[in-house]
């Protein structure tokens, strides 16, 4: 199968071919050079600095690190077209020439190595690849276009800020929110579904108290370890007796840290989990079950204290507009044909593209491009081994870039287009 191949070519991607080398070299850039949630300056740079030269007007500095671009091409329609920025505190673990060996401060002063373990660095060249080519070809349509390099998606704080700071009286209303992402998949392949896309997720703390003692004389403790163990088995029992069988929820402890010495009994836990879910009912179930699970154990140790329940971040759920999504699917296959593009499944990883449209009162549209060499998916798929490939946030993701590059700049314009006639 040939997955670069098109139907129609619109006459804005023209120019793609010999754009492509640059866009290389910009990816292998961002990759080598990632940065943390709102630490984004070189890489918004690059951003500005290449929306500048293609003729846009440019604000940098939105929620801290954002960059908007604002391309005016006459009357039309105007178009969100948005990219996320940030890495991950990760080390890399690829062997490419171009992979990271950044470290950087951490939020809470620590050492940390730093990696584009989701695919953001693919997501900025996306966007610079698209945004360039829209504004050589202006006589091919018309309207408004406005890219937006967005800071700290992966703390779900980067959207909310933009927004805080102005976003939406400071530019022009979109009649549309488009945005895209880099999954495990055959490279050059898009998938994406009308309503949910992506899972609402609430992160919590959860802090434990107990009675410290020496590791010889538990009587004389109320010991917060056998309290977190406790409520992490307990809380297990959320999704397979509490959730029905035709929903859907993931409850995940991420970390249960206690104690420094095996001697020891500590006089505090804490537990972080994580909950995804795609009904706002089973999320306010599902969050009333942990408050009742830890409260419950807590009690049941004799716990000194009520336990502490602290949420970390949120990520709202994403949901597709269904004329929106049809419109970009209609575009999709005229240009690409039906071979490569796919309807999916709600995807339970989380996002924060939907506030934008949430919260203007506007369509999204949020779909998923792959980034796996189609031979090697095609292979572990026949031995049911695809759960064996790196996902995101994996030290070994690394979207193979072509024909992942072309592919994912190819949709934005393509999107972008079907409310951008000429």
């Amino acid at each position: 199968m040939n997955t670069t191949a098109t139907t129609a070519p619109d006459p804005v991607l023209r120019n793609l071919g010999a754009l492509l080398p640059d866009l290389e070299a910009l990816y292998k850039d961002v990759h080598a050079h990632p940065e943390l949630s709102m630490q984004e300056t070189r890489t918004a740079g690059l951003a500005a600095e290449r929306l500048r030269a293609a003729g846009y007007d440019v604000t940098t500095g939105v929620g801290k690190t954002g960059v908007v671009g604002v391309l005016r091409n006459g009357d039309g329609p105007t178009v969100m077209l948005r990219a996320d920025m940030d890495a991950l505190p990760v080390a890399e673990a690829t062997s490419v020439p171009y992979a990271s060996k950044v470290q950087a401060t951490g939020p809470e002063g620590e050492t940390v190595p730093v990696m584009h373990a989701c695919g953001h660095d693919m997501h900025v060249t996306w966007l610079a690849g698209a945004t360039a080519l829209m504004a050589q070809a202006r006589d091919a349509w018309h309207g408004t276009l406005m890219a937006v390099f967005q800071p700290a998606e992966e703390t779900a704080a980067g959207a909310q800020a933009m927004i805080d700071d102005g976003l939406f009286k400071r530019f022009p209303k979109p009649d549309v929110v488009l945005g895209q992402h880099v999954m495990v998949g055959p490279a050059g392949m898009l998938g994406g579904r009308t309503g949910a896309i992506t899972s609402a997720a609430d992160s919590l703390q959860i802090r434990l108290f107990g009675r410290g003692a020496h590791g010889s004389m538990p009587q004389a403790s109320i010991d917060p370890v056998v309290m977190a163990a406790s409520v992490v088995l307990r809380l297990q029992t959320i999704v397979s007796r509490e959730v029905a069988a035709a929903e859907a929820a993931v409850v995940t402890v991420g970390a249960l840290q206690a104690g420094t010495k095996e001697n020891v009994i500590p006089d505090e836990a804490i537990i972080k989990l994580n909950v995804r879910t795609f009904d706002e009912g089973v999320r306010q179930r599902v969050l009333a079950a942990i408050t009742r699970i830890v409260n419950a154990e807590a009690e049941a140790s004799g716990a000194p204290r009520k336990p502490e329940i602290t949420p970390l971040d949120r990520y709202p759920l994403a949901v597709n507009d269904a004329a929106a999504s049809q419109r970009v699917v209609e575009a999709f296959r005229r240009h690409f044909t039906d071979e490569r593009v796919r309807t999916t499944g709600p995807a339970s990883a989380s996002e924060d593209f939907g506030s934008f449209g949430s919260e203007w009162g506007v369509p999204s549209v949020f779909w998923f491009v792959g980034g796996t060499d189609a031979e090697v998916y095609a292979k572990a798929r026949a031995e049911n081994r695809i759960n064996e490939l790196p996902t995101n946030h994996n030290p070994s993701f690394l979207p193979v870039i072509h024909p992942t590059l072309e592919t994912g700049v190819e949709a934005l314009v393509v999107a972008a287009r079907a409310w951008l006639a000429a």
